[in-house]
C-alpha cells in the first residue's frame, strides 16, 4: 500500500469501477472520507463530479483507456461489468476482458489492492442445506456465475505471480429490501456493504482472500471465519423484513432446482433482472 496523503486520509487516489451501477452508486459517497482524490468510472452515464473526483467513462474491455485510468492510483475497487445473466459475448467483454485490463493495468502501474466484486453466484450450485466456507469450490450457477470465477481465478494468479493482494467480495444481494424469499439469506445491506468495502481496502495484509457478502441475517449459508481478519462485522439483518413474504409450505414439487440449490432461479437459466 502506498503512503497516506498529506491530508492524513489513507489514500492519496482510489478508482471505483462502475461507479454508475447500484453499489456504485451506494459506495461513490463514502471514498471521499478514504481518499484525497476519487477516481469514478462507467461506461453508463455518471452523475457530475464532485470537488474531489475525477469521472470518466471507460469501456473496460479498451485496455488502452484502461491503462490510463489506472495510472496514479493506490488502490481498485472494481465494480464494473454486467451484474446481471446476460449472453455470453457480452459477458467476455466486460466481465472476462474487462477485469483482465484491470489486474494487468494495476500490474503495469504498481498498484497492489484490488477489492474484487464477485458474486454468490459463483458458488449458487451449492445446495441450500450445505453451509459453505471461504475454502468451498466454485459451482457457478450461470455464464454470469461463470466470469466471477473466472475473476476470483485470475485475482489469484496475479498474487501468486506478482504480489497484487485481492479481497474477492462474493456479494450476495444488496438493496434497499429483499426482493423475495431467497434474499432474507442473502440481503447484504447498503451500510455493511459500505463497511466490507472499507475493511477490504484498510486491513494490512489480505492476500488473496474471499469473503460472503451478507448481513447477520438468521439463516445462514455462508460462514466468513474464514475472513476474519478483515475486521467485517455486519451490524444489520434481514429479519426486520421477516413480514415482507407470507410463509408458505414447499411446492408441491419438492425437487425446484430454484429451491434446491442456493443460485435460486439462477440455476434455471432463465432471463433476469435482478440478483
Amino acid at each position: 500500500m502506498k503512503q497516506p496523503s498529506a491530508t492524513g486520509k489513507p489514500f492519496k487516489r482510489l478508482l471505483l469501477t462502475g461507479g454508475a451501477g447500484n453499489l456504485g452508486r451506494q459506495l461513490r459517497p463514502a471514498l471521499a472520507q478514504w481518499a484525497d482524490v476519487v477516481r469514478v468510472s462507467d461506461i453508463a452515464p455518471l452523475d457530475d463530479a464532485a470537488s474531489h473526483e475525477e469521472v470518466s467513462a471507460v469501456d473496460l474491455a479498451d485496455r488502452d483507456a484502461v491503462m490510463r485510468m489506472v495510472e496514479g492510483v493506490d488502490a481498485i475497487v472494481h465494480l464494473g461489468g454486467i451484474s446481471i445473466d446476460a449472453p455470453f459475448d457480452d459477458l467476455i467483454e466486460a466481465n472476462i476482458r474487462g477485469t483482465y485490463n484491470i489486474y494487468e493495468a494495476a500490474r503495469r502501474h504498481g498498484v497492489k489492492r484490488v477489492v474484487f466484486a464477485s458474486s454468490n453466484h459463483a458458488i449458487g450450485f451449492h445446495p441450500v442445506t450445505e453451509v459453505l466456507d471461504t475454502d468451498s469450490p466454485h459451482r457457478p450457477d450461470s455464464l454470469y456465475g461463470v466470469t466471477k470465477c473466472f475473476g476470483e481465478s485470475l485475482s489469484r494468479y496475479y498474487f501468486d505471480r506478482f504480489g497484487i493482494e485481492t479481497v474477492n467480495l462474493r456479494i450476495g444481494s444488496s438493496f434497499e429490501e429483499p426482493k423475495n424469499p431467497r434474499m432474507l439469506v442473502t440481503y447484504l445491506s447498503y451500510r455493511d456493504f459500505i463497511e466490507l468495502v472499507r475493511c477490504s481496502l484498510f486491513a494490512n495484509r489480505v492476500g488473496h482472500a474471499v469473503v460472503y457478502g451478507a448481513s447477520n441475517n438468521p439463516v445462514k449459508w455462508w460462514d466468513n471465519s474464514g475472513a476474519a481478519f478483515l475486521g467485517f462485522r455486519p451490524q444489520d439483518s434481514s429479519e426486520q423484513f421477516n413480514g415482507l413474504f407470507p410463509t408458505t409450505a414447499p411446492t408441491a414439487d419438492r425437487d425446484d432446482p430454484a429451491q434446491r440449490f442456493q443460485g435460486g432461479p439462477y440455476v434455471l437459466g432463465e432471463p433476469l433482472e435482478r440478483k
